[in-house]
């Protein structure tokens, strides 16, 4: 027996490699990226540590080359659906009484294996399942899934050292026990450090989880089941189990053993899921824990103050990046009359600059974006602006999915505050500005303010210090994470836990302590030593 008290201390940020020429790290993603191109490979769900194989297959394509088929996968059906759920509640009772210092070496041990021996096999699938280039990848599949990883073992440990005091005669203490039942999780295609995080947070906490991932990540996400099984985490704990969300939802929600769901994705999807475990509220062991990052329209407002410049650089790169298809993308600007002309002219500079196309060069700035459908809803937005009377495009606006997915960087100037694609998440690389006059500020911050139902990131620039401050107070709830002088993304684990609220979700702050406390219930024990024998009041005797 390990009796040993033991603290796991805050670690440092995985540092991001360069990938220079002949860098070690690039000749091993070169030689990887070539490997994986070469291979069709067959992906089962894993359910209890068993490859099972349904038959009702699937494909992952490449999105910037997409007649590229890089695997099948099998789909779950009703049946797999409740095999995982026997799997996951059968690993359950072990998993939750494996010592916790177990499961964060296990964890430990995984981010150890990403950083080292498989950085280059699950960043390369990341760039060719997802469309990343070779920096979006590393600072996703590597920096950030190792972060996550060893930044929650040393958030678990806080936790666990959270104890009460103790009075004369009395021993007291809390048990932070993982739910009672699976955890649903529920992964995105943009981010493969979420889809890791969403399941292994709880399972740090002693929970074993259900892994619905998305149909356009699937590769990289089997990749990592691979290294999380290597790592040591047990059959049943992440059981893997691609497919369509309606099957998978309907057998995991209607379970009573449900006990909550990790979430990120459209708000849509989010709210269907709410709504169905309301109406099995009364079937379920306990109330689920209900926790999901969803929508976003992210804004930069622009103080008269601000350095155009550095806007103009911000809108870019916080529009534009890995497509736009960042939660936290720059997705609406409000600009000052009398910096516009500069800002655009700065975005112009830049727009054409950047080389657009396949991950595979990589002088390519933007890639493509996932799939036809999310294809087909940007560039009907961008054509509803071209024909609009309030509205123009000024950049870009260009579409071709001949060979991959591909959309021009693209900004659009709106004559009305209101105007759809101020209003409305895309996702994709298109910012929409709107220009207001220097003396409206205050009627431009509630614009800001009101004109979207998400609340999750934003910015403000401006030289003006106080300034600055104030915009920071008016915006107080329209973001979960605000920034000043720089772009609304890139939130680093450690550093700035993420989240937001409104339609964006419960703001539970994944890379923090506070989403590992969702998944756990706590129990307070008092022992008491020496058992009194009398009935009387102190002052009866």
């Amino acid at each position: 027996m390990n009796n040993s008290v033991f603290t796991y201390p805050l670690p440092a940020n995985e540092p991001v490699k360069s990938y220079l020429p002949g860098s070690p790290e690039r000749i091993a993603l070169d030689k990887e990226l070539e490997r994986q191109s070469k291979l069709t490979i067959e992906i089962p769900l894993i359910i209890g540590g068993k490859n099972i194989k349904t038959g009702n297959l699937g494909k992952v394509v490449e999105p910037h080359n997409h007649k590229h088929v890089l695997a099948t996968y099998h789909k779950a059906g009703e049946k797999e659906v409740q095999m995982a759920i026997n799997a996951a509640m059968k690993a359950h009772k072990e998993w939750g009484e494996t010592p916790w210092t177990v499961r964060a070496n296990i964890l430990l041990k995984a981010a150890d294996l990403i950083a080292g021996k498989y950085r280059a096999l699950i960043n390369a699938s990341c760039m060719l399942g997802q469309s990343k280039n070779m920096f979006q990848a590393e600072i996703d599949s590597a920096c950030e899934l190792i972060d996550f990883l060893r930044y929650n073992v040393a958030y678990a440990s806080e936790i666990y050292s959270m104890q009460p005091k103790s009075a004369p005669g009395q021993i007291n203490s809390v048990e932070y026990r993982p739910l009672e039942g699976f955890i649903l999780a529920v992964t995105p295609f943009n981010f493969t450090s979420i889809a890791s995080n969403l399941n292994m947070a709880p399972v740090m906490m002693g929970n074993t989880t259900l892994w619905k991932p998305s149909s356009t990540s699937i590769l990289s996400n089997y990749y990592l089941m691979k290294v999380f099984a290597e790592a040591g985490v047990p059959a049943g704990v992440v059981n893997f189990i691609p497919g369509q969300g309606s099957v998978i939802g309907k057998v995991a929600l209607a379970s009573p053993d449900l006990a909550g769901i990790h979430f990120t994705g459209s708000s849509s999807t989010f709210y269907g899921l709410w709504k169905s475990v309301g109406m099995n509220i009364d079937k379920y062991k306990t109330f689920p824990r209900l926790v999901g990052e969803t929508g976003g329209k992210d804004f930069i407002f622009v103080h008269p103050s601000a350095d155009a410049e550095a806007v103009a650089n911000a809108a870019f790169c916080g529009a534009f990046e890995f497509a736009g298809q960042k939660c936290s993308a720059a997705s609406r600007m409000y600009c000052p009359k009398s910096l516009w002309d500069k800002v655009l002219k700065g975005m112009e500079k830049r727009c054409k600059e950047v080389k657009m196309g396949g991950v595979m060069d990589p002088q390519n700035f933007v890639n493509a974006v996932i799939d036809e459908a999310s294809f087909d809803n940007i560039a009907k937005a961008i054509e509803y602006a071209k024909k609009s009377k309030d509205a123009q495009v000024v950049i870009g606006g260009g579409c071709d999915k001949k060979v991959g997915y591909f959309i021009e960087p693209t900004v659009i100037l709106a004559k009305d505050p209101h105007f759809k694609t101020m209003e409305e998440e895309l996702f994709g690389p298109v910012l929409t500005v709107y220009v207001y006059e220097d003396k409206n500020i205050e009627k431009a911050l509630e614009l800001c303010n009101t004109t979207s139902p998400y609340g999750l990131t934003g910015s403000v620039f401006a030289q003006d210090r106080l300034a600055a401050e104030k915009v920071c107070d008016a915006l107080r709830y329209s973001a979960g994470n605000f920034y000043i002088n720089d772009k609304p993304t890139g939130a680093v684990v450690g550093l700035q836990p993420f989240g937001g609220s409104r339609a964006s979700g419960t703001n539970d702050k994944a890379g923090s302590a506070f989403n590992l406390m969702r998944w756990v219930t706590t129990r307070a024990i008092k022992e008491t030593l020496v058992s009194p024998t009398s009935w009387k009041y102190i002052y009866m005797k």
